[in-house]
């Protein structure tokens, strides 16, 4: 047979680990887009019942993660079809984490409108009975966004997925906004620092913008 001068490629052989670990970040980005869905669904409707701008923007990153969930899932289910070639889920790999990048660099640029709108823009009357709903919701993704990122870490290590990392570093984001979330909504509620959610949510914007920097160059951020 003539020699084309190009290089051979093979499906690429999964260990039993390796198998393993891509089953699981498949489980784990079913879990982010059905909890996503309903997380982000909840969140806008309250925030327009109630007037809130913490809750709606805590809606649309709940969007801006399902986008990046729906991209993992894309790159995850390429190699877990056991044909495609290592180069091909090289490629598949980079196109992935760039999106996600990408996504969380939408974020950013979300959290400071939404800061700046907030601050210097208009005073929102929030209703204080649609917003303990969000503190319920807040709650919820406190408890378990970090439990969720804290599994993504570890299997993107395995798999050296820098994709999976920075869809891991999406559910951190969101762990922290529950937070500003329920404190938020709580002194507006309280005290009528109705300032303080814009404020604090331009904490994150700093470690958003490395973290999808690190997607985007493909770079191995420390955890």
């Amino acid at each position: 047979m003539a020699d084309t001068g190009e290089p051979t490629r093979t499906a690429i052989s999964f260990s039993p680990e390796r198998s393993a670990d891509v089953r699981l970040a498949l489980s784990l980005t079913y879990i982010t887009l059905a909890w996503m869905t309903i997380e982000g669904a909840a969140a806008l409707l309250l925030g327009w019942a109630s007037k809130s701008l913490l809750l709606e923007a805590f809606g649309i990153d709940s969007i801006v993660e399902l986008f990046s969930a729906g991209v993992l899932w894309w790159r995850l289910k390429v190699e877990a079809g056991g044909s495609a070639d290592e180069a091909r889920i090289e490629v598949v790999e980079r196109k992935a984490a760039c999106w996600v990048g990408y996504s969380l660099y939408a974020l950013v640029a979300y959290v400071a409108f939404n800061s700046a709108y907030g601050l210097f823009v208009v005073e929102r009357v929030t209703n204080t009975h649609e917003s303990a709903w969000g503190i319920v919701i807040g709650l919820v993704a406190k408890v378990g966004m970090p439990i969720l990122a804290g599994y993504k870490l570890r299997v993107a290590a395995r798999l050296n997925s820098r994709a999976l990392r920075a869809d891991a570093m999406e559910a951190i984001t969101c762990g922290y906004l529950s937070i500003v979330l329920m404190v938020g909504l709580a002194a507006t509620t309280l005290f009528g620092w109705w300032w303080l959610d814009s404020v604090a949510a331009l904490a994150l914007m700093p470690f958003i913008i490395k973290e999808g920097r690190a997607a985007i160059r493909g770079e191995r951020a420390c955890c």
